[in-house]
């Protein structure tokens, strides 16, 4: 793993330099520009809506209105993710809860459905005419609270979010030294002092990482608030752009990315404090604290979050999967499986494509040791918090007024996927590289090695497990992908996500059951290569 300043732990090489040819800085570059391009079509875009009308239509009281609910949902939702995942970080790692090897698993399983799949498996639970509204019936119950608005769309998100605060708060306390607690415990702090002034401000690095997940994927999510009803900036720029208003949802894109840049400037600041974050160097962790007369209430608050975040959208999956097949399935709602090949080729290529683009950077970014070199790295993650919804829509403007050859082909679909997700891909890349001992590099080319033979024989085998890595980080998460996939995808052409997306439009959860399925067990792939890479899941 490497550290900012390029040095590594478990015995990695760092950011050594080496005679990089001029050639690898040129084309990463290009790259980079071209990762970034998504940003300027949506600004020429939004540039060419007259100047009054655009001042016009960004202080109407209904665009204020969905800025407003979508800070309300971000800080909502966050809000919501600290108080579930903190505890549950805090429990499976400083007590003694029972059963803490299954808790630490369950806990952060959510995190392999996708949100807008909890989205209408809770719907169709506990929404009108659900399988709540069922089970009371017969006990004259016939109206329960509407899931919808604000508290739904939190709600939902809370629950399939949180995992990201409760991952990295853990990694936080897995790698705080013990020592410093025991020296408070000897200056007569008790437990709940010791963890105010010495364990929070040390973890709060990790907090904050995890909250910050939380805020991009709440404020660039659609599928949610779309389902749930409620009007943000990325359900309303699928609206203007289905009822043919393009520069107004071009204008709300701008608005939204000035709102995620804004995010990410916070991050910055925060990233500034990490530097004393205390690592711990000796191994030694705090003794288990018994939670004694807690236990109970603690297995209760375990036992609800997995119930809602896991057994309520699994089973009701599992109940529309056995239950009867109703008629409308013959009139062009049924599954084919074409959709699933469909889903696994653009993935694929999406994947392929990510890693090719990602090489060149990820090992400019490792083995360069000036400020440009880690320039195009840095790009990338530009395209990566740019909501999936803006970026389809700057990619249609594209086709439509300048590419209309590209337009709704699955060359452009596969680009956005690239622009999209290739971090994930430089991320895992850059680690393997960092792992090259550079002297067998060099060793290479002083026996006339061309560069580009010197890295295929030397480097790239052993940067061969970080390339799958990443490639199927890509593929995994391109399987799930939603809004870009709807605004982009050639007609006719459907996958797992366009077909749960229309049958739920539909109302017809069970056809969806088979596809969703699917996509939780993809996503679960994921996250057992993240729990096997924790230190510790005991």
């Amino acid at each position: 793993m490497a550290t900012p300043d390029g040095r590594t732990y478990g015995g990695g090489f760092g950011r050594i330099r080496e005679s990089l040819p001029s050639t690898l800085s040129v084309v990463s570059v290009l790259l980079a520009v071209v990762l970034l391009s998504p940003v300027a079509w949506v600004l020429l875009r939004a540039g060419e809506v007259e100047s009054g009308r655009a001042a016009s239509l960004l202080l109407d009281p209904d665009t204020l209105q969905i800025v407003v609910n979508s800070l309300l949902l971000v800080g909502v939702v966050t809000g919501g993710s600290l108080l579930v995942g903190v505890p549950l970080a805090i429990l499976t790692v400083q007590t003694d809860l029972p059963f803490r090897r299954f808790w630490t698993v369950v806990a952060a399983l959510p995190l392999v459905i996708p949100s807008y799949i909890g989205a209408f498996a809770f719907v169709s639970a506990f929404g009108p005419r659900g399988v709540l509204q069922g089970i009371l019936a017969p006990l004259g119950v016939e109206r329960i609270p509407a899931m919808f608005g604000l508290s739904g769309t939190a709600v939902v998100l809370t629950l399939f979010t949180y995992p990201y605060v409760y991952i990295t708060t853990r990694a936080a306390l897995l790698s705080f030294d013990g020592t410093v607690i025991e020296a408070a415990r000897t200056l007569n702090h008790n437990r709940r002092e010791a963890f105010w002034r010495v364990t929070l401000p040390q973890i709060k690095p990790g907090i904050a990482a995890g909250a910050l997940l939380v805020a991009l994927y709440t404020l660039s999510d659609f599928g949610t608030p779309q389902i749930m009803r409620y009007d943000v900036f990325t359900r309303m720029i699928f609206v203007e752009y289905s009822n043919f208003n393009r520069g107004f949802a071009a204008l709300l894109s701008v608005l939204l990315l000035v709102l995620t840049l804004g995010i990410l400037v916070w991050e910055a600041r925060v990233s500034a404090s990490r530097e004393g974050a205390h690592v711990s160097t000796t191994g030694h962790r705090a003794g288990r604290v018994p939670l004694g007369k807690w236990t109970v209430p603690a297995l209760l608050f375990c036992a609800g979050v997995a119930f809602l975040g896991l057994v309520v959208p699994v089973g009701v999956l599992v109940m529309w999967l056995f239950r009867p097949s109703p008629g409308y399935a013959a009139g062009g709602f049924e599954f084919q499986f074409a959709y699933a090949w469909n889903s696994v080729f653009v993935a694929g290529a999406a994947a392929l494509a990510a890693v090719l683009v990602a090489l060149p950077i990820a090992y400019l970014s490792a083995r360069g040791d000036s400020w440009f070199s880690s320039l195009p790295e840095r790009a990338t993650y530009v395209g990566y918090a740019m909501p999936g919804v803006v970026l389809g829509l700057s990619l249609v403007f594209l086709g439509l007024k300048y590419a209309s050859g590209i337009y709704r082909t699955l060359g452009l679909l596969v680009f956005a996927y690239v622009v999209r997700f290739v971090p994930q891909a430089v991320g895992t890349l850059e680690s393997s590289v960092l792992q090259v001992d550079p002297k067998h590099v060099e060793a290479a080319r002083s026996m006339g090695d061309a560069p580009v033979r010197s890295f295929r024989r030397v480097v790239l085998p052993q940067v061969t497990p970080g390339v799958f890595a990443g490639g199927a980080l890509v593929f995994l998460t391109t399987m799930k992908e939603l809004p870009a996939t709807l605004l982009l995808r050639p007609a006719g052409f459907e996958t797992f996500v366009t077909y749960i997306w229309q049958v739920q439009e539909q109302g017809y959860y069970g056809q969806a059951a088979v596809p969703a399925l699917v996509l939780v067990g993809v996503s679960a792939l994921s996250m057992l290569v993240i729990l096997r890479g924790s230190s510790d899941v005991t």
